[in-house]
């Protein structure tokens, strides 16, 4: 079940925070309760990535884009996403998470998201966001224009370049080579 509770409080949380620039950066504070939890006592890897989900709709608001959003019909989705588990977070640990938008090229927005235990980064996830109309995708230059940013994309770092590049030789839809059925 999405988290709701969660979600509010988030709401409740940042509804008077300062407004951040396209490429500012978002903390939220967490702790991972029982039902966060998997059968390894630690929290379920499909938990962290709703965590995730509430740090960039955060973010979102955050830098305008929900009203961009509203303004002009469009929907938000996520294309792709790498993930980097790195330490186990454990029930009633706090942490805190880290979003923040890196650049965009001809068709994506891409969010760089981290989970942090004190010093420790536990979590790290690359993203690739399309915001949508009836049309198909949105220019993200259309979109930061809409938001009030003035400028271009900062050039990409080579580590988002290189997971773009990697990920256009990936075939799609994938080989299906019968093995899955019966």
């Amino acid at each position: 079940m999405y988290p709701l509770i969660r979600l509010a409080k988030e709401y409740l949380l940042q509804r008077k925070a300062p407004a951040l620039s396209i490429l500012g950066t978002h903390v939220s504070h967490h702790r991972c309760w029982p039902q966060d939890i998997d059968i390894f006592m630690e929290m379920n890897n499909g938990r962290i990535l709703t965590i995730l989900d509430l740090g960039r709709t955060t973010l979102a608001y955050r830098v305008g884009m929900l009203r961009a959003l509203r303004q002009n019909g469009w929907g938000l989705t996520m294309a792709g996403v790498s993930v980097r588990y790195r330490k186990r977070i454990r029930p009633f640990v706090k942490f805190r998470t880290v979003s923040k938008a890196v650049g965009w090229d001809h068709r994506f927005l891409y969010l760089d998201q981290s989970i942090w235990i004190g010093d420790d980064c536990a979590v790290q996830a690359l993203y690739r966001s399309a915001v949508t109309d009836k049309n198909g995708i949105v220019p993200p230059q259309k979109i930061a224009d809409a938001m009030g940013h003035q400028g271009v994309s900062p050039p990409l770092p080579a580590w988002v370049q290189a997971w773009i590049d990697a990920d256009a030789t990936r075939p799609w839809p994938p080989v299906d080579d019968g093995s899955t059925q019966g």
